[in-house]
């Protein structure tokens, strides 16, 4: 029999920082904000497209928001021979979104305008010399007829070939939510907030009493969990029984302040009101008078949106895009 000497090496310090937050204009992963590119056959627009369409399902209240505004618009607008409420709902959509919106028009065989139809902005794309294409795929694209799209753009003060989406300042507190929610489910999915470790420093009275609350430990979970065990241990000291968690219930993570600041945020990037979206408030006061939220909302917010949407109407000469102002006094506006 031989004997070694083991020899221990000092464990090293090891020092690190996290990476300081990045702004949204460096997050070239999802918001490309560049000047727009020329790449020979089209500009390529100034925020991913992509990341814009995936963004908006990242937060509840983020895509709660949207909704609201597309689904008034929709109601209130009366429909046209040339634009049904259908596509006039999906132009809506995609102009809130991507901050750009496109409509074709169709023109019958005596050049009169039989249809003005939503070309989906995600995959329209501006050329020179104010000629659109569509992409059907990245070696593949449709040239639209010359002055048959009319661009519906939000202003951006970077450039002015394409528009950009108002609530861009909101999307950080938006993926900040989101992560909030994926990392609390993804902690409850692993199962460490039940953990705990049973530590007995008593002296039991034989193998098969250890064995007893083996058993009865691992029968405590699954159907008919939380169930109580009884541990007998006569002359036991007073700590010769410690029940020591390996985490919380509630886990440090600020969940709860995370989810109310970042929510926040995202309302005041869209101007609506928590009424509206089904908010439920904090405090005994809630938020006041929803009808007049609603009326101050129509006021300041819907009424701006809708005349952009009437520049359609100079561009195809006639009145096109028309709303109703008794469906939104109706629904208290």
């Amino acid at each position: 029999m031989t004997t070694e000497t083991l020899t221990t090496t000092p464990a090293s310090f090891d020092a690190f920082t996290f990476g300081d937050p990045v702004p949204v204009l460096d997050q070239r992963d999802l918001m490309q904000y560049v000047e727009t590119a020329w790449n020979g056959r089209w500009y390529e627009p100034p925020i991913s497209v992509d990341g814009l369409d995936r963004a908006f399902r990242s937060a509840v209240h983020h895509a709660s928001a949207i909704i609201v505004k597309r689904n008034i618009l929709s109601a209130t607008f009366v429909p046209h021979r040339l634009l049904s409420r259908a596509d006039f709902k999906r132009l809506a959509f995609e102009y809130i979104v991507f901050g750009n919106g496109y409509l074709e028009r169709v023109d019958a065989i005596g050049g009169r305008p039989m249809r003005l139809r939503p070309s989906p902005a995600k995959h329209t794309r501006r050329a020179k010399e104010d000629r659109y294409l569509f992409l059907h795929s990245w070696h593949q694209e449709h040239e639209f007829a010359p002055g048959s799209i009319f661009h519906l753009i939000e202003p951006d003060l970077s450039q002015e070939v394409y528009g950009v989406p108002e609530y861009l300042a909101g999307l950080q507190s938006a993926f900040l939510n989101e992560s909030a929610t994926l990392f609390r489910r993804r902690y409850y999915l692993n199962g460490s907030h039940a953990g705990f470790i049973l530590y007995i420093n008593d002296a039991i009275h034989s193998e098969q009493d250890v064995d007893a609350i083996r058993t009865a430990l691992k029968n405590a979970k699954g159907p008919g969990n939380f169930r109580n065990l009884f541990l007998y241990s006569p002359n036991g000291k007073k700590d010769g029984v410690q029940l020591i968690p390996i985490s919380e219930v509630a886990a440090k993570d600020e969940f709860t302040g995370i989810k109310a600041a970042t929510r926040d945020d995202m309302l005041a990037a869209h101007r609506v009101p928590p009424q509206l979206l089904g908010v439920m408030p904090n405090n005994a006061g809630g938020f006041g008078d929803i009808t007049k939220a609603a009326a101050v909302f129509a006021a300041n917010e819907l009424k701006p949106l809708q005349s952009v949407f009437q520049q359609v109407n100079q561009w195809i000469g006639e009145e096109v895009i028309r709303f109703d102002p008794y469906s939104l006094e109706a629904s208290g506006a």
